[in-house]
């Protein structure tokens, strides 16, 4: 791409142009440059995508179930196939390495092949006789056109965490991805073609609040799924239940991992390294504390910073590969180092810095260090408030019960984990813990595809969480019958009572 392409919609099964005017930059993070626009849907442009979403919706819901499973295996074998090609265009976009990006599409594969199976997952019940020569039973049907709006740190898992699962359900679907990394929703869109896909039942909308808020409003819109920020999780929340939508809002985290003195502390160090600087840090699952209980820090954050000066920081295309990327934007990266700045504001002792980081050659990139904070006050915005970058903070406790009660006691509720040798600590962690998934001596507990993904409290808004038995849920709803067929020789004759089971 070049800084004059012009990344279109996907709309009616073919790519888009945009007469909308409106651009934005789309930036390669790792040299800084501005690589493609990317257009932004006006209103005409967004009734357009979901008016077309509604005539594939009328379509691929009267298919039956084995001609949507055909489709299903078809898209999953050319995702498979061609899985490389969607990896180099994630780390052109978003930065991360090119094994990450693998990784990412990994795990959305897994739904996709959950999907795969979906018969067994939306079938109905019959209770045949429940009265006298009734029979109750019941169905699942999809909802119609439903919205998904996507962060730009997975722009092709959280995706996928949807749309397998709704259209396996007859749903069709309108993914407004981030206009920060928009390709990899477009590459999917055009896979889905080569499946077999009928036009308009995958639709890509561009587009910044106007997109968003067009899906949130448009009534043919039936529900909403969406990760990303907590305020805008609860603004989406509110505003899509309000018209009336099913709405799984997933919002922000602040996870933490709490560690035992059983430990076995070279398993955290590097646990924690994995956790807190994967993907720099870019991540609702990341650690981003880590809660020590006495005496063990300073040998774990001895651990820790022996294990970061070993790292490469580079170009996530780069052969041989680092180990981390930059993040997504300068403005984004200037947040990461103006929440280390506070840290250092409030007390806390920076312990590696990686504020004014740059990549010999890729001076202009988007670059932070991997940064270790000690001491870090719990009362700092940079304790308290969701970084998203490549921070590690270090909290000292003195027992089991202080850290779970400093854990409990944040806003967050998404992830956890504790790392200890003792299973009658583990197993009353998991009891008393209030987080919706949690690792034990695995930082970062992202559930398989058939169970659910999703946290408590002001991380996640909406009662279904993604994919697992929580998606076929959310995507379908139920109708039940009461059902009679009279035999010829008797008639219930006339009674203008309730109705009563006999």
């Amino acid at each position: 791409m070049t800084e004059t392409t012009v990344i279109p919609h996907w709309i009616d099964g073919a790519r888009r142009p945009s007469t909308s005017g409106r651009t934005a930059p789309v930036y390669n993070p790792a040299t800084g440059q501005v690589q493609a626009q990317v257009a932004l849907a006006d209103q005409a442009e967004i009734d357009e995508a979901i008016a077309s979403a509604q005539r594939g919706y009328e379509i691929w819901s009267e298919y039956s179930i084995a001609k949507r499973q055909t489709v299903l295996f078809n898209f999953r074998e050319l995702l498979n196939a061609r899985k490389p090609e969607l990896a180099k265009i994630i780390t052109a976009e978003h930065g991360k390495v090119v094994s990450d990006a693998m990784g990412e599409i990994l795990r959305g594969q897994e739904v996709v092949e959950l999907a795969t199976g979906f018969p067994h997952l939306i079938k109905g019940a019959f209770s045949e006789n429940a009265s006298t020569g009734i029979d109750v039973y019941s169905i699942k049907q999809p909802l119609g056109v439903v919205g998904i709006i996507s962060p730009f740190n997975f722009p092709a898992m959280v995706p996928m965490w949807f749309f397998p699962i709704a259209i396996a359900a007859g749903n069709s679907v309108v993914v407004k991805p981030s206009e920060k990394d928009p390709s990899a929703a477009l590459w999917m869109a055009e896979l889905w073609k080569e499946a077999g896909l009928p036009d308009g039942v995958f639709t890509v909308l561009n587009g910044d609040k106007l997109a968003v808020d067009g899906l949130l409003n448009a009534p043919e819109v039936q529900s909403i799924s969406f990760v990303g920020s907590t305020p805008i999780a609860q603004y989406i929340y509110e505003t899509a239940s309000k018209n009336g939508k099913r709405v799984q809002a997933l919002g922000g985290a602040k996870n933490h991992m709490l560690v035992l003195p059983d430990a076995d502390l070279d398993l955290v160090a590097d646990q924690a390294i994995n956790a807190g600087y994967g993907a720099a840090g870019e991540r609702c699952m990341a650690i981003s504390v880590v809660l020590a209980v006495e005496p063990v820090a300073d040998e774990l954050i001895a651990k820790i910073v022996e294990r970061i000066g070993k790292l490469n920081i580079g170009n996530g295309a780069s052969s041989p590969e680092p180990d981390m990327g930059p993040v997504i934007t300068d403005v984004h990266r200037d947040k990461i180092t103006g929440y280390i700045d506070i840290a250092e504001a409030d007390g806390a002792t920076i312990v590696v810095d990686g504020r004014g980081f740059a990549v010999e050659g890729h001076e202009e990139g988007f670059f932070v260090g991997p940064t270790l904070i000690d001491n870090i006050p719990t009362t700092s915005r940079a304790y308290t408030e969701e970084i998203f970058g490549p921070v590690l903070e270090v909290v000292r406790v003195k027992s089991f019960d202080e850290g779970v009660e400093l854990i409990n006691s944040g806003q967050f509720g998404n992830g956890t984990a504790i790392f200890t040798n003792d299973g009658g600590a583990a197993r009353r962690f998991q009891r008393e813990i209030q987080v919706g998934m949690i690792g034990i001596n695995v930082p970062i507990p992202v559930p398989v595809a058939y169970h659910s993904f999703g946290g408590w409290k002001a991380s996640l808004f909406g009662d279904a969480k993604a994919y697992g038995v929580h998606g076929f849920e959310f995507f379908t709803r139920e109708k039940a019958i009461t059902s009679r067929w009279l035999d010829p020789a008797t008639h219930g004759g006339i009674n203008l009572g309730f109705p009563q089971n006999d």
